[in-house]
């Protein structure tokens, strides 16, 4: 994925859906690129499969964050700054496909999680030993594979070798603090979080990695001094913690045929997050014992998940996270105005940051 060789993609101006499309197709080429490398049948179909969950939706919030940094700071229209902003979401689909493997997830984007689908294959053609276990192992390799193209899209984007080698330093840091996040995840289903916890979970798991390290990454890449990019944070932190917030409530409180993953998931892996965090310090001895049965056992129901978004409700602890959503958009949205950033950029910035705050997925 180089400037050269695409060079009709370049960033649309400040319009978020073209750039989203431009981003998309960008990712299309990459992907059949690399497909048509080998034409071994067990290639092509993982290939396959892998650009068929890439292209099955998705926000693409980390690439647009990250062109919207090169806006900020003055960049142009130029194809490498869609192709690094691509590479970003190459190394969330890595993160994806993991992430349904350690979650046990049947359905991303309303299709089939890559190990499902891999699974499937080995059941239908009849192959010899487990299919789950083969489709977890062979995602685990597709997974990596993604984080490798990550990097090659990334350093190959056509811009200066310079802004990018500075750019890859916060692109190296925003890998090491998504996945420290995964971590505290995980063992946060092992060992209940407090609220504390919780939001350090957060913080590294979605805030830097969602928001801050890729607004500050195409920042870096338009040629930002590091003064500036640091003070980045100040709106992509706020931003960050509302967009997971958000996620939090779409994980018990979402519409399946909206979000595209079951709203029983996080309830059955109990999932350690501020709103559930709120809920257990608020509720009484009954309520508390309900989410001990329930909040974490897999044989939970829709029954039972609604009995849990009951107390949710019955504690405040919604409405709680709803204000925390509203208090950290408001902040961030406040702190453009002391950012020097392009005053396009800015509107633009102020526009998504309120639409993040109300997504339905």
């Amino acid at each position: 994925m180089t400037a050269t060789s695409e060079t009709d993609r370049v960033v649309p101006g400040l319009n978020v859906p073209a750039l989203r499309v431009e981003v998309e197709n960008t990712i299309d080429s990459f992907l059949t690129a690399r497909r048509d490398m080998n034409a071994s049948p067990e290639w092509r179909d993982g290939v396959d499969a892998l650009r068929a969950l890439a292209l099955a939706g998705g926000k693409r919030t980390r690439p647009t964050f990250c062109c919207l940094g090169w806006r900020a700071f003055g960049g142009g229209d130029h194809a490498g700054i869609v192709a690094a902003a691509a590479a970003l979401e190459l190394f969330h689909l890595f993160a994806l496909v993991h992430d349904d493997i350690m979650d046990d997830s049947d359905i991303r984007r309303g299709k089939p999680t890559l190990h499902v689908t891999m699974a499937e294959a080995h059941r239908r053609l009849g192959w010899r030993g487990n299919p789950e276990h083969y489709g977890r192992n062979a995602a685990i390799l597709w997974g990596d594979l993604c984080l490798t193209w990550s990097d090659e899209a990334f350093h190959g984007c056509g811009l200066p070798p310079e802004r990018v080698s500075a750019a890859a330093e916060l692109l190296n840091l925003m890998r090491v603090e998504v996945l420290l996040g995964q971590h505290l995840d995980i063992r946060g289903e092992a060992v209940p979080a407090d609220l504390a916890a919780c939001l350090t979970i957060l913080l590294y798991k979605s805030a830097k990695y969602t928001v801050e390290r890729p607004l500050q990454i195409g920042a870096m890449l338009a040629g930002a001094a590091r003064p500036d990019v640091e003070r980045l944070s100040r709106f992509g932190i706020p931003i960050g913690e509302a967009f997971q917030l958000r996620d939090d409530i779409l994980g018990v409180f979402g519409d399946d045929a909206v979000t595209g993953k079951s709203a029983l998931t996080d309830l059955r892996s109990g999932k350690s997050t501020v709103l559930m965090a709120l809920t257990g310090d608020r509720a009484d001895a009954a309520q508390a014992a309900e989410i001990a049965q329930w909040h974490g056992n897999p044989n939970l129901g829709e029954r039972e998940a609604q009995r849990l978004r009951h107390i949710v409700r019955e504690t405040g602890a919604l409405r709680t996270v709803e204000e925390m959503i509203y208090t950290r958009t408001d902040e961030a949205v406040a702190v453009l105005d002391s950012l020097p950033i392009v005053g396009e950029a800015r509107e633009a910035l102020a526009d998504l940051a309120r639409t993040l705050s109300v997504r339905r997925n």
